[in-house]
């Protein structure tokens, strides 16, 4: 039996929820980003922020459709958004009720489809293959299904492997139904950019360009050969098997994390030495907020780590491997201060976040201990400011 794998892509997601909230706002240019929610919610149009009189350093969660028309798209900054589209709304995020409607969006489909591999909180892959029905008509099942418990539309694209549903479900946005067969690979799946294949990112694309490779075909045409030698053996191989429309990987219906985090970004910029005592309270609540996490999913990490974005927007990481696997908000804010006696404070700070790996589940951190070893970052710890104590 040939695999039948759906990819859904909620359709501009915290936007359409943000509409579901205002609906005098459907049909109009709309920007998610930027400060904190009214307590009191705007009633009518005039009332609503526009992003022409934003200031600030904020980025873009997403945009409406209509404002995507005028160039704004996600991770934009906001000043960058105001020049494209000035008369837009400004609305900020709200992402507790985002992540209700994921899990309400998600639930629905399972209710059709229950081999679901979680992508975020917008997307999935469902193996469709052993569910019963033709493929269009339980596409629009599932359609149907998520609407009536959201009121949200959502695309979805179906073939015979992910790498072609996750592509297939972007080209009839928003509300699209695409089905690609093997003979569709020519004539709708190598005429598109080779940045449409997830993981070709702007750079490889960027070099892709300079042996002018474009679009998929090209790819496919290219010898892997010379993509070997560009690309060196393994992503070579890879881009020529990804342009061929080739991908075995199985829908993933449990995936154990990777590491879990916590992270902020300041209001305005923090000075390690003049708001010492702030940034230790937001190094207590991150930890304490991480503790939480933790214990909530069932899990202990063995290694701890930080990360900061100066000023200039340079960042830095740091990490420290602990003997035992912890959740303990204590023991993780100490290993999160050896990290930072690692790094040079010499200029003001704008994020601050701390991070858990290499995860163990809970009950297990006697099997998982590990001897630590001494890094050649921690030799220069002298030279740094200790902070955060």
């Amino acid at each position: 039996m040939e695999r039948r794998i759906a990819h859904l892509d909620m359709d501009a997601f915290y936007a359409s929820v943000e509409l579901l909230r205002y609906p005098q706002l459907k049909g109009l240019a709309v920007v998610i980003g930027g400060g904190r929610r009214r307590k009191s919610p705007p009633r009518v149009e005039e009332e609503f922020a526009r992003l022409r009189d934003y200031v600030g350093r904020g980025v873009a969660t997403t945009a409406t459709y209509e404002a995507r028309a005028l160039g704004v798209h996600s991770a934009m900054g906001l000043m960058k958004a105001a020049a494209l589209a000035p008369e837009a709304i400004l609305l900020p995020a709200d992402f507790d009720a985002y992540r209700a409607y994921s899990r309400r969006f998600k639930a629905a489909v399972a209710e059709i489809a229950p081999r679901i591999e979680d992508r975020g909180i917008d997307e999935i892959y469902i193996d469709l293959t052993e569910v019963p029905g033709e493929t269009v008509p339980l596409a629009q099942r599932i359609k149907d299904n998520v609407r009536s418990a959201t009121g949200l539309s959502c695309s979805i694209g179906i073939t015979h492997n992910k790498l072609l549903a996750k592509i297939a479900s972007e080209l009839q946005k928003p509300d699209g139904l695409t089905v690609v067969t093997h003979e569709d690979l020519a004539n709708r799946i190598w005429p598109l950019p080779a940045r449409k294949i997830n993981g070709v990112g702007p750079r490889a694309n960027a070099r892709l360009e300079a042996l002018d490779i474009r679009t998929i075909g090209d790819l496919a045409q290219a010898p892997p050969e010379k993509l070997i030698e560009h690309f060196g053996e393994r992503y070579g191989r890879w881009l020529c098997e990804a342009a061929h429309g080739r991908d075995e990987r199985p829908v993933i219906t449990e995936q154990e994390p990777k590491s879990v985090s916590r992270e902020t970004t300041f209001e305005r910029d923090l000075h390690p030495r003049r708001d010492r005592d702030a940034l230790s309270r937001i190094l207590l609540v991150l930890c304490q907020s991480l503790s939480a996490d933790l214990q909530r999913k069932g899990y202990a990490g063995r290694t701890i780590g930080v990360k900061l974005r100066y000023d200039d927007f340079r960042t830095v990481t740091r990490d420290h491997t602990l003997e035992d696997a912890t959740d303990d908000p204590q023991a993780i804010r100490n290993a999160a201060r050896t990290c930072l006696k690692r790094v040079v404070l010499d200029r003001k700070l704008r994020l601050l976040g701390v991070r858990a790996g290499s995860l163990v589940r809970a009950g297990q951190q006697e099997q998982a201990r590990t001897p630590h070893r001494r890094s050649e970052e921690e030799s220069e710890a002298g030279q740094s400011l200790r902070l955060f104590d």
